[in-house]
């Protein structure tokens, strides 16, 4: 597990208060990072064993249950009820998931869920340390190595990853590989893991927007044929439940689950509690959907940019543009606009955490508001709490401020899209600004310098 580890000796309070977005207190819980991360699996842990739900795992047991039946050829016939009465839990992946996981059913189910729980926190740390590299924090292995166990022994208590943990999901897994894809600079290593996790998961095929923005189209178009690719292999395993899934399940959201549930953070989800039924994807839907298309164009304008600070010397990588925060963007657009969106969906949270906090636009005002913002209501978890006020997952209809409080994941992401918008027209405006007020007192311009010479003034 990454909290396991030999102990070293902690780099100098100087070289931990050099590292952006920490302070001298922070830089105290670097250098302790490994002991602080340790407790935080010992009480998650506990948790697990103690708590009355956090071994339910619903959705591995879909997974590893729900695989076994392709063998019987009624996939999308099963369901699992012992824990979730009120709404039995079908199937709904596509039937390349059930072929991935097809072989766990072979395991004892306890086997699973207590190698799942350490992949998954393993998981994280991984995809906590891959984009502190990408955002360039440091060159110290070491420090990157303590930043990102104390990161992890955080998000794992966030409550898209806690939930994760609890229902056994797949979501921590799907942010890695994305991660890892656009990492690469093979493009059919990119698109096959995209188009892959896809097929695994329809959520991932999102990520293709991203490559189209940063240019790449080998890549995007190398994911969409690995998507067929899933496609094609299920047909000659299962062709039957292929046939159903992509005619007649498809898209379907009623079967994913209540749209109106509070633990639905999606833009669908969002209105149409506030309106008291399901709004579809009508005009409302339509005109909302538009705003965060807008905002995201304008977003990306301003992260193609907007360049990485590189540790050794603070310049910008020419050309580059900030991967991380397209990225970003890209999945919060995917995350409000799909129909459903359950609060365990929102791990690309701790990735928009980290970049706020160590990316390039750090320093400007409302990164920390910002931070603060989704550190709340991840951190309290505020949609689980609403849970216990809703009487049923079926009701849409719920008091205003209810509706207002369970918006808190739809609103922070169009916050943060329209935060990231305006720094494109606030940096046009400094530019502005500084070209209308000239060189700085006392100085000149190379253009305006007199020349000078060793040689005496010629005779006129």
């Amino acid at each position: 597990m990454p909290c396991r580890g030999r102990r070293r000796r902690g780099p100098p309070a100087a070289t931990l208060d050099r590292v952006s977005g920490f302070g001298r207190i922070s830089g105290r819980l670097v250098r302790y990072a490994g002991p602080i991360c340790a407790l935080a699996l010992i009480a998650r842990l506990v948790m697990t064993l103690l708590g009355p739900n956090a071994r339910n795992w619903v959705d591995l047991h879909v997974y590893v249950d729900g695989a076994a039946r392709l063998l019987s050829g009624d996939l999308y016939l099963y369901t699992y009820a012992d824990h979730t009465p009120d709404f039995p839990l079908p199937f709904t992946y596509p039937p390349f998931a059930a072929v991935v996981f097809l072989p766990l059913h072979l395991l004892p189910f306890g086997v699973v869920a207590v190698a799942w729980q350490v992949a998954t926190i393993a998981a994280l740390f991984l995809v906590v340390r891959i984009t502190l590299d990408e955002l360039r924090v440091t060159d110290d292995r070491g420090l990157s190595t303590r930043l990102a166990l104390l990161w992890t022994a955080v998000g794992m208590w966030t409550e898209p990853v806690r939930t994760s943990l609890d229902y056994g999901q797949v979501n921590v897994f799907l942010v890695l590989g994305a991660l890892v894809a656009i990492r690469s600079g093979r493009w059919w290593v990119t698109g096959g893991l995209i188009g892959v996790m896809a097929g695994i998961k329809l959520v991932p095929a999102i990520t293709g927007i991203y490559l189209l923005v940063v240019r790449r189209p080998g890549a995007a178009i190398a994911s969409g044929v690995a998507f067929l690719g899933t496609i094609a292999v299920s047909w000659l395993i299962a062709r039957d439940e292929t046939t159903q899934y992509f005619t007649s399940i498809f898209g379907d959201a009623d079967r994913i689950g209540p749209v109106g549930s509070v633990v639905n953070q999606s833009l669908r989800g969002t209105l149409s509690r506030f309106v008291g039924s399901d709004v579809g994807m009508g005009p409302l839907w339509l005109g909302a959907a538009l705003v965060v298309v807008v905002l995201a164009v304008a977003a990306f304008a301003v992260l193609l940019r907007s360049g990485i600070p590189t540790p050794a010397h603070g310049g910008s990588a020419p050309g580059r543009g900030d991967a991380i925060g397209l990225l970003v963007v890209t999945q919060l657009v995917g995350l409000l606009l799909s129909p459903i969106s359950w609060s365990h969906h929102w791990v690309w949270v701790i990735v928009l955490a980290l970049w706020l906090v160590h990316g390039p636009q750090r320093h400007r005002p409302g990164a920390r508001l910002l931070l603060g913002y989704w550190a709340v209501v991840a951190g309290i978890g505020v949609p689980w709490l609403l849970t216990y006020l809703q009487p049923s997952i079926w009701q849409i209809e719920r008091p205003l401020w209810q509706a207002i409080l369970g918006a808190c994941f739809a609103v922070g992401a169009l916050a943060t899209l329209l935060w990231i918008a305006l720094a494109g027209r606030r940096n046009r405006s400094a530019t502005a600004a500084r070209e209308d007020a000239g060189p700085a007192p006392g100085k000149l311009s190379s253009a305006r310098r007199a020349p000078t010479s060793s040689r005496p003034p010629a005779a006129t």
